[in-house]
């Protein structure tokens, strides 16, 4: 499966990111969701394979959540998280 995707980063919280499909763009994305994510703005597009390697999230998981429910929300990192993250730096 290959879909071309859009994301948006949220103008309310750093790190937390909305992939929608481009061709439906944000209507299948609940008006409740979309208050608390803020303006979306416009971040990249992208034709998104299972097997594309992506910083914090899988692939196939992202385009099956666009299948299921017609986009997958990007939660900003946790604070394990983030230390993993800088571990791996050294």
């Amino acid at each position: 499966m290959r879909r071309l995707v859009q994301i948006f980063k949220s103008s309310r919280q750093q790190e937390m990111y909305l992939y929608v499909d481009k061709a439906r763009g944000m209507e299948d994305v609940p008006a409740d969701l979309l208050t608390r994510f803020g303006e979306p703005e416009p971040l990249m597009a992208l034709l998104l394979v299972p097997e594309r390697k992506l910083a914090r999230v899988d692939a196939a998981e992202v385009l099956a959540k666009i299948s299921e429910q017609g986009f997958y929300l990007q939660m900003p990192p946790t604070a394990a998280e983030l230390l993993l993250r800088e571990g791996s730096r050294d």
